[in-house]
């Protein structure tokens, strides 16, 4: 089982094309963790603003009476993926991953396979 410190880690070295992750809690939009960004990519910035794209989706989902659970969340940019995932294990309600990718440099189905394995893994 890994920490949040490890989980973030895990995603910047082992993911090709990441630039920063976070662990974010969106009942507060606070950060809880964070590897990586720099001044083009302000992690906290991002996790405050993610949180309002999930909070939308999920009251959205509501709204239509869906009866699903979100796993991720793709914003495509001109150079950058922005994956949110939704953390489901024990523990972990309210939280998600962001992670930052180079588009050019990352392969969005392996960055998503290996999401789910430090999710599988993170322990709160």
């Amino acid at each position: 089982m890994a920490n949040a410190e490890t989980a973030l880690k895990e995603a910047t070295t082992t993911i090709d094309g990441a630039l920063g992750a976070a662990l974010v809690d969106y009942t507060s939009g606070m950060a809880l963790g964070t590897i990586g960004g720099g001044k083009d990519l302000d992690l906290a910035v991002a996790a405050a603003g993610n949180t309002d794209v999930v909070r939308a989706k999920l009251r959205t989902m509501e709204m239509l009476g869906l009866q699903d659970e979100i796993e991720d969340i793709l914003i495509t940019l001109g150079g950058q993926y922005h994956l949110i995932r939704l953390l489901k294990s024990r523990g972990t309600n309210g939280l998600f991953l962001y992670l930052a990718l180079d588009k050019n440099r990352a392969n969005l189905a392996m960055a998503r396979h290996q999401l789910r394995k430090i999710e599988a893994e993170l322990e709160i």
